[in-house]
């Protein structure tokens, strides 16, 4: 004689069950403490992790700037240029070298392959430079070390524009920038900041040639005047009441008077001075930058993020300096405005997370209430919070930031997941409905519906995965 169960089993095959699922039906303590941790971790790490607009892009590409004063370009290609990228060629891994030569300055950037790290990428670059610079033919007389440094786009664009305008003089406007500029500066979550809409200062020579040819002189004595001049050198240790000290002879310009009275010949009795042959003045250099607001000119401050800070802090500490120091530092009536604040595109973002996991629940148990009951749908609705605290964590201890793009792919798992919610319940309720207890309904109706569950968000990710990198994709083409 065969029971109805037993001819239930020969017709459905042997009760299929979940291992994971099996376990957290026997230990329902252990479960409910986890979900407490999950929660509170959950919350923790959504808290302090760092929130962006995009993704930082990590590249393993180096720039390496060499400066030198030569006006032409063949020369800057024929000495610089040429021997460095002659090393670079020995590295392994470079996938592209790029150079550009023009007078005063020599310009390459290195791309490498993928495998390599920036990390190593910029200490191959370094030791190749260094071998190039031992070469004989390599010129000794760089006015500064060749800048090589990698090429971190994250730390490339500002996050925030600090424009400063008001009926004040520019070089005042430059005073209340530079103070700004300092006190940002010293915020851990900024790498620096720029100050641009300020040409810079310099002291014109014009020489009259006609007394340069009387008096025999060249533009090599002027400059040679000028710099044996303009010079704070050290003047050795004094030994007073049994401490030493330091002794420097401060030689710098502090007036034009002083640049005028320069000697530039001195033949028999007669000096021969900067102002005798030349007009020196003190103006703007040609300005390379340019800031506006409507139309108007304004001192602008570009604030760049460190890379791997929160966008959010850095701009809540911004707007606090700006409101401590309105009013005391700076004054009540200078016009403080920002512009291209990334941080309001991330706020919103993160708010509308948030509402999509809000309303979410409150939808998902709203409709499923109507047909499955409350206690049903109150299980679907637990796990959109709880795995969307799951993600926080994973993602805060694998060192991701929350950033536009994973707020996408948490909005379109979180769609995912309620229709694997639904047909979990659902089944469970078939279960129970027939009569089986719900221990037992809840793991045969689990292990039923896992595998096609599985298979199916499998497939949902095989065909959205190339939608999000295909743009990538088309990029490194």
């Amino acid at each position: 004689m065969h029971s109805s169960e037993d001819i239930e089993k020969d017709l459905h095959g042997p009760e299929r069950r979940f291992a994971i699922t099996t376990w957290a039906v026997n230990n329902r303590t252990t479960v409910i403490v986890l979900t407490l941790l999950i929660c509170v971790m959950g919350i923790y790490s959504y808290i302090v992790m760092p929130k962006v607009s995009f993704p930082e892009v990590v590249t393993p590409e180096i720039f390496i700037g060499t400066p030198y004063n030569s006006s032409s370009v063949v020369d800057i290609e024929k000495l610089i240029t040429k021997p460095i990228e002659k090393e670079l060629n020995t590295i392994t891994g470079v996938d592209q070298i790029t150079s550009t030569s023009v007078p005063n300055f020599s310009s390459i950037d290195v791309k490498f392959t993928y495998d390599i790290t920036p990390t190593e990428a910029l200490r191959k670059v370094k030791d190749a430079v260094d071998k190039a610079r031992g070469d004989s033919n390599f010129p000794t007389d760089l006015p500064s070390e060749p800048s090589i440094f990698e090429m971190n786009f994250s730390e490339l664009v500002p996050v925030m524009n600090i424009n400063l305008s008001g009926d004040y003089p520019m070089e005042q406007l430059h005073e209340y920038a530079k103070h700004l500029e300092d006190r940002i500066e010293d915020l851990p979550e900024i790498n620096k900041v720029e100050i641009r809409g300020v040409p810079d200062r310099e002291v014109k020579v014009s020489v009259d040639l006609y007394q340069l040819e009387a008096l025999q002189l060249n533009f090599d004595d002027i400059a040679n005047a000028l710099r044996s001049e303009n010079l704070t050198m050290s003047g050795g240790d004094i030994l007073t009441k049994d401490q030493r000290r330091s002794v420097r002879v401060i030689g710098e310009f502090k007036n034009m008077a002083q640049i005028r009275d320069i000697v530039v010949k001195n033949e028999g009795q007669r000096e021969v001075r900067l102002g005798d042959i030349a007009d020196v003045t003190f103006g703007y250099k040609e300005p390379e930058s340019f800031a506006r607001e409507y139309g108007k000119s304004v001192v602008m401050l570009d604030v760049i993020k460190r890379a791997g800070e929160n966008l959010l802090d850095a701009s809540d500490k911004i707007n606090a300096i700006l409101a401590e120091d309105k009013g005391h530092a700076l004054p009540e009536n200078l016009t403080i405005t920002i512009t291209g604040d990334q941080s309001e595109q991330t706020r919103v973002s993160v708010d509308e997370l948030m509402n999509h996991i809000v309303l979410g629940v409150v939808l998902v148990v709203g409709v499923l209430m109507l047909f499955l009951g409350l206690r049903n749908a109150l299980f679907v609705g637990l796990a959109i919070p709880m795995s969307m605290f799951i993600s926080f964590t994973l993602l805060n201890l694998f060192g991701i930031s929350l950033n536009m793009m994973v707020l996408f792919a948490l909005i379109l798992a979180l769609g995912r997941l309620v229709d694997d919610g639904i047909v979990i319940v659902e089944n469970i309720y078939r279960h129970m409905s027939n009569g089986e207890p719900a221990m037992k309904a809840t793991g045969l109706a689990v292990g039923e519906v896992t595998m096609p569950i599985i298979a199916a968000t499998t497939a949902t990710v095989m065909v959205f995965a190339p939608l999000l990198f295909w743009p990538g994709m088309m990029g490194n083409s």
